[in-house]
């Protein structure tokens, strides 16, 4: 019997911890996060809605929300471009909800969310 060369190579320390379940436990928490977002109020789940859709544009290989720390002035200006474009649209989230929300959104597809490269 040939052993698989995939089982011979080494494997990370931090899966040797008990209690790591890895993917799973990841996939998990973006389940959770995903079904906790539906709970949102109605105005914020539509900016939210809205903000994956303009974030769709920036998620491609290479893009700046897959870099290992994305810049956050980036990250603001992003933002502050997205509440713009809410504001013409008839919305009006304040600053702070439209960072969060795309801090959640990149959070997600960084880790496998709906959306996400990963996924």
């Amino acid at each position: 019997m040939e052993i698989s060369p995939k089982l011979l190579q080494p494997i990370p320390f931090y899966m040797t911890y008990p209690g790591y379940f890895g993917s799973e436990r990841e996939s998990q928490m973006i389940h959770d996060m995903e079904y906790l977002q539906q709970m949102y109020p109605d105005t914020v789940k539509k900016c939210q809605r809205r903000v994956a859709e303009i974030l769709d544009r920036t998620d491609y290989e290479g893009s700046m929300i897959y870099d290992e720390y994305p810049d956050r002035l980036c990250l603001l200006h992003l933002a502050d471009s997205m509440r713009r474009t809410l504001e013409q649209e008839g919305m009006t989230p304040s600053e702070d909800v439209v960072q969060l929300l795309l801090l959640n959104e990149v959070y997600k597809r960084r880790h496998g969310g709906r959306r996400g490269r990963f996924f």
